[in-house]
């Protein structure tokens, strides 16, 4: 006998069929519905804050599966409901990321549950990183984080831009350059909460898909916040900076930490869009007919479905991988985080746009939900990491050389 299995646990199960069931009555009704009107759809977060699937603890909880997949398996099914209300419900998550990976024991205490609120009073977070000329380049960023001494407070100036609830937000987690000349690795990152002076939401960007998700840009004009809201302390901070100034390599820099540890669960929002794609044009082939036969006898259609499938299973697979060598805290030497959001970011772009083949008219028109998962699985093979960018980092991985 062996200890090795890919079959989920009882636990898992549970979790992952208590989830769909919110995905398929919360979110499949109220898709396109939100989608149209581009706006926050604070009536589904909070109805997810009721059931428990917007809190810290079950965040917490989900993490905490020592397979590491309990999260990518939540991720899967609430972008099988909707990408755009998946974003909005987890978009939260990339702040408690930031700070998971940055901040202190007593700094993660403090903030984490201001991210989240409670039901009646939805509290959300954002995680400020892109910049208008920075986005794949993040150790470009022009946001400036000064410190005044006698006040013992950070000043930050700058745009970001592309942020996830940015400007609504009740707390944003911001990465800013306190010393430029060492490029990424003269970056912090900072928590500001709400009410603080000098931040405010610039353009809000009408989108092509995840239209209920908030995507704006945050502009900071002389910030000024307490210096215990640098993530992780000035005295760590400084120490950093030193060794970085000296040539020595650092462990982490403060955007790329989070960017890591979220990469499995955006390839697992992509293979949540896929799956819905795959699955609804499946149905369709079996009960459309032409020339008295369902659809799904040809070969033309038959063979399109049993690649999408083959993709989807991949796609999957690779997210698992990831997913576990993150929570067992095996390193990614040869990029498999990025191997997995790479490749299930394309696969979802490749088989929705193959569903609205199988679809014909039907899936280029807006009464039917695959042109809006091929809208929404775009943005995949872009944000948090163009596809690119995942190459490269893979292609560095791999050679060990530094490939530009």
């Amino acid at each position: 006998m062996t200890d090795f299995s890919m079959k989920l646990n009882e636990d898992q199960t549970t979790l992952r069929d208590w989830v769909h069931g919110f995905a398929a009555d919360v979110m499949r009704p109220a898709a396109h519905e939100w989608d149209e009107r581009e706006e926050t759809p604070w009536p589904i977060i909070e109805e997810a804050a009721k059931l428990g699937i917007y809190s810290l603890d079950f965040l917490a909880n989900a993490f905490a599966d020592p397979t590491g997949l309990s999260m990518v398996l939540v991720l899967e099914e609430l972008a099988w409901g909707d990408a755009g209300l998946c974003m909005s419900i987890m978009g939260s998550s990339l702040a408690v990321a930031g700070i998971m990976a940055n901040g202190t024991p007593a700094q993660q205490m403090e903030w984490l549950p201001q991210c989240f609120g409670s039901p009646g009073d939805i509290k959300i977070a954002a995680f400020a990183v892109s910049e208008p000329d920075a986005g794949s380049d993040v150790s470009s960023l022009r946001t400036r984080a000064v410190y005044d001494e006698a006040t013992d407070e950070w000043v930050l100036n700058g745009t970001k831009t592309w942020i996830t609830n940015g400007g609504i937000a009740n707390l944003h987690v911001v990465v800013a350059s306190v010393d430029p000349s060492l490029g990424g690795r003269g970056q912090a990152s900072f928590v500001i909460p709400e009410g603080t002076p000098g931040i405010r939401m610039g353009q809000k960007f009408q989108k092509m898909g995840i239209r209920a998700s908030h995507t704006a840009e945050v502009v900071l004009e002389d910030c000024r916040i307490p210096g215990a809201n640098l993530l992780g302390g000035k005295e760590k901070l400084d120490e950093r900076l030193a060794r970085a100034r000296e040539g020595k390599r650092s462990s982490s820099q403060a955007a790329m930490a989070t960017f890591e540890a979220t990469r499995p669960g955006v390839g697992a929002q992509a293979v949540g869009i896929a799956r819905a794609a795959y699955e609804y044009a499946l149905d369709y082939a079996k009960e459309r007919k032409q020339f008295g036969r369902a659809i799904i006898e040809n070969q033309g259609i038959a063979f399109k479905l049993a690649d999408m499938k083959t993709r989807l299973d991949a796609a999957r697979l690779l997210v698992w991988r990831a997913a576990w060598m993150a929570r067992a805290r095996e390193p990614f030497t040869a990029g498999e985080g990025s191997m997995s959001k790479l490749f299930a970011g394309e696969a979802a772009v490749h088989i929705t746009e193959e569903a609205i083949q199988i679809l014909g008219g039907y899936g280029y028109v807006r009464e039917y939900p695959v042109e809006r998962w091929h809208r929404d699985a775009k943005i995949y093979t872009i944000f948090e990491g163009t596809s690119e960018i995942q190459r490269l980092v893979i292609a560095r991985a791999i050679s060990g050389v530094r490939i530009l």
